[in-house]
């Protein structure tokens, strides 16, 4: 088999396509080339003809970086509720019945909300020492008691629809650990690093189709190796990082630095690209700012615990 990196300079860029199912039938694809979820969202975001379909396999690929066990079926991490994500805002309850486990509430934002077959969702078990304690859970999406309401597009990446999601009395299978430390804080990470993997994959089918210098390419998969190189399969818990060492904090930081000054560097060429392909990615570039207050925040946590402060 080629490597990600031969892969990504010589296969060629599949056709575009547009529809969800057919999005995620082709990261299907890149997930039976490559068994690193960190590969197969380069190799995803590759095979994406936007980057709001680079996003779906960044995003999609962190779930299954977070919980190995997913089955191939299209996920979504319900967390944000009308109050936010903070630990302390969320009032979605999950509660043993009689019959098993059951989640009550509504999430109010949940990326791929009406197409995800298998939904994880982080609720709250009760208040111990006045903490509001939480668990995750997996759902069924097609289990009894789930009303889900698309949301409107949003201004960028409006490809990828987001839901409400209410639970009433729904069966849930509880997953261990604690729902904030072992599932929520580290994914913010974990998906920072799988969707700008996606991104340089799709940058470099732009570079390609685009006739862009073999320069811009070779940069493309440098940050491809950096990324590839960040340890988000072996988070440990330091408190106040994030879910995961200071040092991958550091880490990703960098890597997301590097990926910026690329993208400066690359601002004259997209004269030279596709008007449909330019347009979108002018619409779509603020995704990649998204969450990028809390981000920096993570990083300056990562030096003060690294500086004992």
């Amino acid at each position: 088999m080629d490597s990600v990196f031969d892969h990504l300079i010589t296969a060629a860029p599949p056709d575009p396509i547009a529809d969800i199912g057919a999005v995620w039938a082709r990261h299907q694809e890149a997930g039976r080339l490559f068994d690193r979820t960190l590969d197969v969202a380069l190799v995803g975001g590759f095979g994406a003809d936007r980057l709001g379909f680079a996003f779906l396999s960044g995003y999609q690929e962190a779930l299954r970086s977070l919980l190995p066990g997913l089955p191939a079926e299209l996920a979504a991490l319900c967390a944000t509720e009308p109050g936010g994500a903070h630990p302390a805002q969320i009032r979605t309850t999950l509660t043993e019945a009689a019959a098993g486990w059951v989640l009550n509430g509504t999430k109010s934002f949940a990326t791929l909300g009406a197409y995800a077959r298998r939904l994880i969702v982080v609720a709250s078990v009760g208040v111990a020492d006045g903490r509001n304690r939480l668990r995750a859970a997996v759902v069924d999406a097609a289990a009894p008691g789930i009303a889900v309401t698309q949301l409107p597009p949003t201004p960028f990446a409006p490809e990828i629809p987001h839901a409400t999601v209410t639970f009433t009395d729904a069966p849930a299978q509880p997953l261990p650990g604690d729902g904030y430390a072992d599932y929520l804080k580290p994914f913010r990470t974990i998906e920072d690093a799988h969707v700008l993997a996606a991104t340089i994959g799709w940058l470099v089918r732009v570079a390609r189709e685009s006739g862009w210098p073999d320069a811009v390419t070779q940069r493309l998969l440098a940050g491809a190796a950096l990324v590839r190189g960040l340890d988000v399969d072996g988070f440990g818990r330091v408190p106040g990082v994030g879910g995961s060492t200071p040092g991958t904090h550091i880490a990703l930081g960098g890597a997301f630095e590097f990926v910026e000054r690329v993208l400066a560097e690359l601002d004259p060429l997209w004269a030279q690209v596709n008007p449909d392909i330019r347009t979108r990615w002018e619409r779509d570039r603020p995704l990649l700012a998204t969450a990028g207050r809390v981000r920096e925040q993570r990083l300056a946590a990562a030096w003060r615990a690294v500086r004992g402060e």
